[in-house]
């Protein structure tokens, strides 16, 4: 799992220092630093966008049903029709989605649908400027090309941005986490020191995931296949793990899931924390 600690990027590198290298697709904060955050998907921006489309099609069949009733009962004159379906048709594909961005900090109905949430780049929520801007280039590359552009821009650009985000400087990130697992399991006595420096960020997923499986189920198993499973998960956890604490096979395989699991519930914390953070006021 990539950590997700926030990485501070030196803007000229001192003779010696490590130079940190920001990946394209990365949200850099205003102070330079690299914050782990995951982007909506491709699919999923569309499936959002769809939901959206759908709800402002049926706003704008209802407006044009309105908008009849009112000329046929003699409300409004009938050329001040023309007048009419233009506000109807701004109010609609500009107004509202500018508004309901602005209100909501960034969310519409097919965003909250997909977990998602419109930001600018370093993080911060997105305004009433940007969410304008992404309204009048959605006229455009949304419904004028039925989603063409937005959708083929969409595709090379790394966040699965569209041209208002790139106009706009804004990306949609995800906001729904995945559930915090229970409390980590205890580490061995003893460990303490070691754990604070241990080196387990290279271990596989799918080996990390037997080693947690072995620590749930070894009290159920009978001593000679436990001892059988927790050396061979040793041999296999050693070389991932920096430095290698002179204890016995079960003990060094309880102890890297120990931390192993504590710093991914960190991360899952943080994580939550900074989707949360993406709803106050900056």
């Amino acid at each position: 799992m990539a950590s997700s600690h926030p990485t501070p990027v030196s803007p000229a590198p001192a003779a010696g220092a490590a130079v940190v290298e920001i990946a394209q697709d990365e949200t850099l904060t205003g102070e330079a630093v690299a914050l782990d955050v995951q982007p909506v998907g491709f699919f999923l921006r569309i499936v959002g966008a769809l939901i959206d489309l759908v709800v402002s099609v049926l706003v704008l069949i209802a407006g044009s049903f309105l908008a009849g009733w009112l000329l046929q009962s003699g409300v409004v004159d009938a050329a001040a029709l023309p007048i009419v379906s233009v506000v109807l048709v701004v109010t609609v594909l500009v107004v509202v989605p500018t508004a309901v961005e602005t209100l909501s900090r960034g969310r519409s109905l097919g965003k909250l649908a997909v977990g998602g949430r419109i930001v600018r780049l370093d993080g911060g929520t997105s305004g009433f400027r940007q969410a304008l801007i992404r309204a009048v280039a959605g006229v455009f590359e949304i419904w004028f090309t039925l989603g063409t552009v937005a959708a083929l821009v969409g595709i090379f650009t790394p966040r699965a941005q569209r041209l208002g985000d790139l106009l706009a400087g804004t990306a949609s990130e995800r906001t729904r986490t995945r559930p915090l697992p229970s409390p980590a399991p205890g580490l061995p006595a003893g460990l303490e020191d070691w754990a604070r420096s241990a080196d387990v960020s290279r271990l596989p997923d799918r080996l990390g995931a037997r080693v947690g499986q072995f620590v749930r189920t070894a009290d159920a198993l009978d001593p000679a296949s436990r001892l059988r499973v927790a050396t061979g998960l040793a041999e296999a956890v050693a070389p991932y793990v920096a430095p290698r604490p002179p204890v016995d096979a079960e003990t060094l395989v309880r102890a890297v899931a120990a931390v192993r699991r504590d710093r991914e519930y960190r991360a899952l914390v943080w994580e939550r924390e900074r989707a949360a953070s993406l709803t106050a006021d900056r």
